[in-house]
């Protein structure tokens, strides 16, 4: 992947062939050259960031997680569960956070939905105790945030709409304070079967399309990535060497994964990002460049470009390698802490 316009070069580190000790210095040497992979000439302060999540069903909701809390340039400050079981999902976070050190950062529950889509993750969930005191619900913690925070927060939307939709009902002017959405959902020129296939109702948008449309008439910024540019798929072999890493994330991943593979009902064993792409352009927004558009959400769920002012930009075409680079490199390089206490 070639550096972004603007970055400093990164000075060549030789090693002498007359010390004893090179070989000792190649795997620190390896940790430091994947932590500079996809870095971004990003000045000042980390974005702040909300993700709103329907993790536990597929296996990109926690990929995208482990992405964002292993990027320095966000500072994620709460994350929401939505859709389904949200109760459950919030274990799954919880556990996701002990598990990789970062106890500290709150998990508020969204309402409960009925759903059909399998909740494959819910064994590893489930082994996480409950919480012992009351967790926040999400849209009172999404809205108390912004009023903490305007205009300088990122919501990270992974899930259908229902949080949000909620939020904005309930206040739209708070709402309008956030600094952007940066969202998957949506499919505008190719569904999940790939290009020359028919645009899909996505999943995202289709299990709550008018919540979708509440979002899309909100005037907040929107960033949008559909099925378009977020089918990077974590094929067998970089899979296989991305989950015997050995750290607490790429362990908790691994088990996640086996998870999803064993229990989703579309029979599935490749993994597919989709929800880590909107994290990934928030680190290098290099690797999806977006284009302003109007998008209108009719009731089947579906994302239609039609004439008028922009109230979306989308990223319609990425490089799925970089990406799946940028995504597995962080990871991978994200410093090991002990497990942290609840």
């Amino acid at each position: 992947m070639s550096p972004r316009p603007g970055c400093r070069p990164i000075r060549r580190l030789r090693l002498r062939p007359d010390l004893p000790n090179n070989r000792s210095l190649l795997p620190a040497l390896l940790v430091l050259a994947l932590s500079f992979a996809g870095t971004g000439a990003v000045a000042g302060q980390p974005e702040t960031v909300i993700i709103d999540t329907d993790i536990g069903d597929d296996v990109d909701d926690a990929f995208a997680v482990a992405l964002a809390l292993a990027s320095r340039e966000m500072k994620v400050i709460g994350i929401t569960t939505a859709w389904g079981d949200t109760v459950t999902r919030a274990r799954l976070v919880g556990r996701l956070l002990r598990e990789t050190g970062r106890c500290g950062i709150p998990v508020a529950i969204g309402a409960p939905t009925k759903t059909d889509t399998p909740f494959t993750q819910r064994r590893w969930a489930e082994a996480y105790p409950a919480a012992a005191t009351a967790q926040p619900q999400a849209v009172d913690f999404l809205l108390d945030q912004i009023r903490h925070d305007p205009g300088q927060i990122t919501l990270v939307a992974i899930a259908p709409l229902t949080n949000i939709g909620a939020a904005i009902a309930r206040d739209p002017q708070t709402f309008r304070k956030l600094k952007r959405v940066v969202m998957m959902g949506g499919s505008i020129q190719r569904g999940y079967d790939g290009p020359g296939h028919a645009p899909d109702a996505e999943y995202n948008i289709r299990m709550d399309a008018a919540a979708a449309r509440v979002l899309f008439a909100s005037g907040v910024p929107i960033t949008m990535m559909p099925l378009d540019s977020t089918i990077i798929r974590l094929e067998p072999k970089p899979q296989s060497q991305f989950f015997a890493h050995g750290t607490p994330t790429t362990d908790a991943l691994a088990l996640l994964y086996a998870q999803w593979s064993a229990n989703n009902s579309w029979n599935q064993h490749i993994p597919t990002l989709y929800d880590a792409v909107p994290v990934a352009a928030l680190v290098d927004p290099t690797l999806c460049p977006t284009t302003p558009a109007r998008i209108e959400v009719d009731d089947r769920g579906f994302t239609l470009t039609v004439p008028g002012s922009a109230n979306a930009a989308i990223c319609l075409k990425s490089n799925p390698g970089d990406l799946l680079r940028l995504i597995t490199s962080r990871i991978l390089a994200m410093p090991v802490a002990p497990p942290c206490e609840r």
